[in-house]
Parts: C-alpha cells; structure tokens; sequence
C-alpha cells in the first residue's frame, strides 16, 4: 500500500493489515464529507475539549529579549493539558462510525494515553495504553490517572522500555483484535491514512493562530516554533501556514545531552532514510540499519522516528529543524515560568529554548509564535530533578512513609 507521499510514507505492514486499513481509509473520506460527523466533532472540540485555545502575548519576555513579539499558542489548555485530545476525539468518532468496542494506544510522556484514556471514557469505549516501563517511571502521574479512567495501562519491559517498543506491542495487540479494536496511533505517523489524518484534525492549531493574530496584530506570524516528537503538534501548528511563504515554519528536535547516537533523539542530526512501525521516513539509525537508542529529558520526544509530512517539508526546505539540549530546555521553561506565570511542558520548552534565539534577531515589528503542546504539571518529578529540589524530594520521601 502507499500514499500521495513520492519519498516518504506509505503502508509497509503485512497483508492482514491492508483491508482494516483500506476501510479506515474510506470512512475517514466519509467523515470528512459528512456535516454531522463534523458538528459532532467541532462540539466536543468547543464543549469539551475547550477549543480555542489561547493565545497568550509574553509581553515581559518579549521585552526581555528584545526583539520580535513572542506570543505563546497554549495548547496545555486543552481538557487533559496537551494537544492531543484534539486527534484523539476525531479518531474516537471515527473508531464510533467503523463499529468498535476499544481504544488501543502506545504513549511516551502520557499526554496521548491519557487523552486516548479519556476520550474511551467519553465515548463510552474499552481501552488498553502501551506504555514502555521506562516512561511508566518518567510519567507515573499520568499513568495514575489513565487508570482512574477505566484504562488498562500495559508495561513494556524490553529494548529501550519506551515510546518505540510501545509502538511494537501496541501494533502487535491490534493485530490479534481487528475486528473489535481501533489503534488510536498518537502522533502524524505510522502508516497510511493516519499521518494524514492527525494532520487534518490537529490543523486547527494553525487556523486559531491564524484568527488570534488577525485580531491580535492584523497580519501573519513571521515565525511558528513547535517542538517536534513525531510531529502531530507541529504539523498542527504549521498546516495552515503552508502556502504562506513569508512564514517561517520551524520545528524543534531534541538534543539531549550530545551528538553522538543515543545522546539525543534529532533527525537533523542524524536523521537518515528508512521504514519503521509501518512508513518510510527519516529515522535515527545504526551503522548495521537497526534503529538506534535515543534520549531526551522529555518523554515525548525521544521517538527515533519523525512523520513523513515533515520529513518531505524538511527536504523540500519549506520547514527548518533546530534542536535544543536537554539543558536549554529546562533552562528556557524556567525563564517563562517566571516571565509569564506559564509552566510548559518539557517538551515544549524545546521550542521556547530556540524562540530563545530566534526573537531577538528579528525587528520589533515581528511576531514569533510557540506552540505549548502541553502543561508542565505531567513533568513536575524531573523538573524537581534537574532543579535538585530537596525539599521537594523530602516531602515525596515524607508522604510516601507518612502512608
């Protein structure tokens, strides 16, 4: 199977696949035809979700870095504090439409498990995440909180213990229950129709940033900065401003603690040609072609893979990569912490780290947009890690003997 991509994308999985994926295809034409589906979803999106999300100016920042208006897109808003609800919710509708029982997903920082999680409880929808245990450690709170959900949250325990072996078990738990289970695949990857379908349900970050800076500041944004994992909030934020060539478009990687391979988790790095999880893509790899290890100190972003929209804009030049060390994102969610009462997630503090740089080499009359993919409260044990809180760590020791 393939897909309107020439280099990257596709559906590399084996045969028992092709016909859950074609049907899945066609419903989600359907979908997108169909007025109801769309009420039902814009609905939720607005009554439930809380869409629009704001769109905060950092005046005391922008007047810090001095140069370009930075305005924060905070995605963290959204019910269950990231951007991932919006794909969920459209998936959940669509899983409605095709007949099924169950919600199965893989997550890495949590934030798409627990909307997966959330969005089954809604719709009244069985569902089991795949989270690698590694990340089970990372992210307790939210696994916690997956589970206060009805979700059945199953440890990965081999390779990396984290978001990519997730995937395999994820996918394997699919294919032993097609005819009950939709895979709810958490970012713009995976194989065909799903890169492009969390494109089109998460564009509506980039039409609200459209709308918010129109009444805002009457014109486009200069730049848009999003972190990039597999790239759901990025192409979100982005989709929108494709045809805009005076935007620039750039997504943030992460760069952990050095370049060598399994020091961070940076496509441009060391991205190279490959398939994996279903797509050919750009992946970190091996000398021998195995996918390689990868670190960063947020757990969303350490995928060794990145979906194949980006990919070809990357090629193309129409979207910049930059990376950002594990130390300038802790350093770069401080700084707004303290500028503008907002408290990223680590992941999106990637993307502050490079506005960071970017804002103060543009005019005054600019205007930066970061995308927060979500809040910082799901990181509130590795913020107090790198921040060496001890009287933070004393009480979490004081209340764990005081039960």
């Amino acid at each position: 199977m393939t897909d309107k991509h020439t280099n990257y994308g596709g559906a590399y999985v084996p045969e028992m696949l092709w016909e859950t994926l074609r049907v899945l295809t066609a419903e989600f034409e359907s979908a997108k035809k169909d007025p109801e589906f769309q009420r039902e979803f814009e609905d939720l999106l607005k009554n439930y979700s809380g869409r629009p999300t704001p769109l905060i100016f950092a005046e005391r920042a922008t007047k810090d870095l001095g140069g370009a208006k930075v305005y924060l897109k905070n995605e963290g808003a959204n019910h269950t504090g990231a951007h991932k609800i919006t794909h969920c919710l459209g998936q959940g509708l669509l899983a409605k439409r095709l007949g099924k029982k169950m919600l199965i997903a893989e997550t890495g920082a949590g934030q798409h498990g627990l909307a997966t999680a959330t969005v089954a409880a809604k719709l009244g929808l069985e569902c089991v995440v795949f989270m690698g245990s590694e990340d089970i450690r990372r992210q307790r709170p939210n696994v916690f909180l997956m589970e206060r959900l009805g979700t059945k949250v199953v440890p990965v325990e081999y390779g990396s213990k984290t978001l990519k072996d997730a995937v395999n078990e994820a996918l394997k738990f699919w294919m032993e229950n097609l005819d009950t289970a939709h895979y709810c695949i958490g970012s713009v990857l995976g194989p065909a129709p799903y890169p492009e379908m969390n494109r089109y349900f998460q564009s509506v970050i980039s039409r609200e940033i459209r709308a918010q800076l129109k009444e805002r500041e009457n014109k486009l944004p200069d730049a848009v900065l999003a972190c990039v994992g597999g790239g759901s909030n990025a192409m979100g934020s982005f989709d929108d401003f494709l045809a805009e060539k005076s935007v620039r478009l750039i997504g943030v990687e992460a760069g952990g603690t050095g370049k060598k391979l399994g020091e961070h988790a940076s496509r441009k790095i060391a991205g190279e040609l490959g398939i994996f999880h279903g797509y050919k893509s750009l992946f970190l790899q091996t000398e021998d072609g195995q996918i390689a290890p990868t670190h960063s100190i947020s757990a969303g972003l350490d995928y060794p893979g990145i979906g194949p929209d980006l990919a070809d804009l990357y090629e193309s030049g129409r979207v910049e990569l930059a990376y950002a060390t594990d130390d300038e994102a802790v350093s770069a969610a401080d700084y707004f912490a303290k500028f503008e009462g907002v408290i990223s997630a680590l992941e999106s503090a990637h993307a502050l780290a490079e506005a960071r740089k970017v804002a103060p080499k543009l005019s005054k009359d600019s205007v930066v947009v970061v995308t927060l993919s979500g809040r910082g409260d799901k990181d509130l044990f590795n913020f107090a890690r790198a921040f060496k809180d001890e009287s933070f760590k004393k009480f979490l020791k004081d209340e764990y003997e005081r039960s």
